[in-house]
């Protein structure tokens, strides 16, 4: 039975192909060289036989088509190798119809399923439904079976200008979820490109899934193009770590993969050969879903802890909750809690925004990038709770209270130093056992009235700071003043490193805001990349902002055009004292020279205003009110910079 052929018109205007000149085009999903040669037109297979190189870039010189990638020869019309040799290129039927040209190709066979349908498929199932990344030579195969789940409605890809932007959107995108998504890169230098964001991931517990192409299997460990060994190359960062070979139980791998993620909150990376993603699945392989192969994490305390804990609580008369992080998704039942004992509820600066800076309870965030009255009222207790915060340095959370830490991972509890009660379990369930057995509360110690007026006198100080000015630009006070006022209560806000993140933990007054950063591994450049995959989890439901300084903006700063393409209504805030702040004050205070912390930076504003963003320039305090309120009405991606103080912070 003859195979029925399509024709497709390929070139509107055969005038466009010049006498003497070849040019590639497109039937359907096939690339042909077509050629124009003594008054004839010829179409011809595109690739090369010996290396595949593209014959519609060669060119026609004494007669033959010259192959561009290593000079072979064929006759324009016909194929041939002159040489004698049987290997030419085949041809296809070709019709003019008034100026267009046609060429006929046969009818494309029915898509079969392949391994990377299925694992694709596989991961949507289990909700991995945002990818980020970049497609490229390598990841072909595993890009087309993307594209289809998309085209079905069921996932959404967002095209990156840099892999390291992909992994730290994916891990913004877990940390504000606790769900993963996935970045997506090709063999070499885009997987490699990725590891600074899963390591972010990594160190502050979010699930994120790694998914590289890979050289083709036959020239593995010949020092191939691109060549890197990723399974070793990411055996430090990932907990789930394989190559998809062509006899691996793919949805299997996929769903382990996942399920690694989730449970662990770590990294799962997979790599896929070239020529594996396209090969079609045997034995009617099909896609896996995750009903019943994941437990509820509900897990209750061990009664020994709880006892221990609830004895603790009953005979503190000043108790304090300090919460971290890990405490996100539990916040309810914990200031419930604290309004039963009426005790002071602080944050780390991971956890800002974690209860209001506006509460009775709250006190803001301890630490480095904290306030006087969370340490006034931690110094103050004879007991703290510690509900999911790590006790880094940067935390200060003080080691010689009482203390009673909770958190879901074993290995964080006593993790810097012994602590007097550590209880191992989900937050939500120990949270309802304390709640349930902890009696005495006529000894508490009502803090409220002293919560607030130590609030009334930080904010005094405050006022004070606010009107100092040195004239040599916006302080980042005034920076968070504003913001505090005019930042939509339930936005997501993206905070980089640097003195602008410090300033931010200190000043900037949160309401019901969620704030993400770089935790643990504190990586310039988090803030935009964090901010689109923020905008992948909650779309037009929440306002999203970074903020940035100008060193940590101009790491990623290409992303402002990803915003454009997928229309994300990004408000970024960049506090430009072009100069590395942060670093030149460790700089000081060390006693060493300050060098090579200054920066040349573009005019910021216009840079968005290229972009197709909007751009603003602010110079003084007093513009600051009506550039924010101007970008947060804005519909779409849009930029203040502020010329900042570098010494006012």
């Amino acid at each position: 039975m003859a195979t029925k052929k399509v024709w497709y018109k390929v070139l509107e205007n055969k005038n466009e192909l010049l006498e003497g000149r070849v040019m590639s085009v497109n039937a359907g999903h096939q690339v042909i060289c077509l050629s124009h040669f003594e008054g004839k037109y010829a179409a011809l297979d595109n690739r090369c036989p010996h290396q595949g190189g593209p014959m519609g870039e060669g060119s026609i010189e004494n007669g033959l088509l010259r192959c561009p990638w290593h000079g072979w020869d064929f006759h324009p019309c016909s194929g041939k190798s002159p040489s004698g040799f049987g290997d030419g290129l085949k041809t296809y039927e070709i019709k003019q119809e008034d100026n267009a040209l046609f060429v006929a190709i046969e009818e494309e066979d029915e898509h079969q399923t392949t391994i990377s349908d299925v694992m694709v498929e596989t991961m949507v199932n289990w909700g991995v439904n945002r990818v980020f990344g970049m497609v490229g030579h390598s990841n072909l195969g595993m890009a087309d079976a993307l594209r289809r789940q998309e085209q079905q409605g069921h996932l959404q890809f967002i095209g990156i200008r840099h892999e390291g932007a992909a992994a730290f959107a994916a891990s913004a995108y877990g940390k504000l979820t606790g769900k993963p998504a996935a970045c997506f890169a090709i063999a070499g230098p885009g997987s490699t490109n990725m590891f600074t964001g899963l390591w972010d991931a990594k160190v502050d517990r979010a699930p994120i899934l790694a998914l590289t192409g890979q050289v083709a299997t036959q020239v593995v460990g010949t020092g191939n193009f691109q060549e890197v060994d990723l399974v070793n190359a990411f055996n430090a960062v990932a907990e789930f770590n394989h190559r998809v070979e062509h006899k691996s139980k793919h949805s299997e791998l996929m769903s382990l993969a996942i399920k690694t993620a989730i449970i662990k909150r770590d990294v799962s990376h997979l790599t896929f050969p070239d020529e594996v993603q396209e090969l079609t699945v045997d034995n009617n392989e099909r896609a896996q879903d995750p009903i019943d192969r994941i437990t509820a994490m509900t897990i209750s305390p061990p009664l020994e802890s709880i006892a221990k804990a609830v004895k603790m609580l009953n005979n503190a008369s000043r108790p304090t909750i300090i919460v971290g992080h890990g405490a996100r998704f539990h916040m309810d039942a914990i200031i419930d809690f604290a309004e039963k004992l009426n005790c002071p509820v602080m944050t780390t600066f991971k956890a800002k925004g974690q209860i209001s800076d506006n509460h009775p309870l709250g006190c803001g965030v301890l630490g480095r990038s904290g306030t006087p009255i969370a340490s006034w009222f931690m110094n103050e207790s004879d007991l703290l709770l510690v509900i999911g915060a790590s006790f880094s340095n940067h935390s200060g959370i003080s080691p010689k209270k009482p203390t009673i830490q909770i958190d879901f991972d074993p290995m964080a509890l006593s993790k810097f130093h012994k602590v007097e009660a550590a209880v191992w379990g989900e937050i939500s369930v120990t949270m309802k056992l304390l709640r349930e057995q902890v009696t005495i509360y006529e000894n508490k110690i009502d803090r409220t009235n002293e919560i607030n007026q130590r609030r009334a006198i930080w904010h005094k100080e405050k006022a004070k700071r606010l009107l100092e000015d040195r004239h040599k630009g916006v302080s980042s006070i005034a920076v968070f003043d504003a913001l505090s006022a005019l930042t939509p209560e339930n936005a997501v806000v993206c905070v980089d490193v640097g003195n602008n993140a410090y300033s931010l933990g200190r000043y900037f007054e949160s309401k019901q805001q969620t704030f993400l950063m770089s935790g643990y591994l504190g990586s310039i450049g988090f803030a935009f990349p964090a901010a689109m995959g923020a905008w992948a989890a909650v779309g037009q439901q929440r306002p999203i902002i970074a903020v940035a300084g100008d060193g940590g903006f101009c790491q990623y700063l290409a992303e402002l055009t990803t915003a454009v393409k997928y229309k994300m209504p990004i408000k970024t805030i960049i506090l430009n004292n072009s100069e590395l702040g942060k670093i030149s004050k460790e700089q000081r205070a060390g006693e060493f020279d300050v060098w090579a912390t200054d920066l040349v930076n573009p005019n910021f504003a216009e840079y968005a205003n290229g972009c197709g963003a909007l751009g603003i320039q602010v110079t003084s305090a007093d513009q600051l009110n009506t550039a924010l309120q101007t970008i947060f009405a804005h519909d779409g991606p849009a930029l203040v910079e502020v010329i900042t103080d570098v010494g006012l912070i």
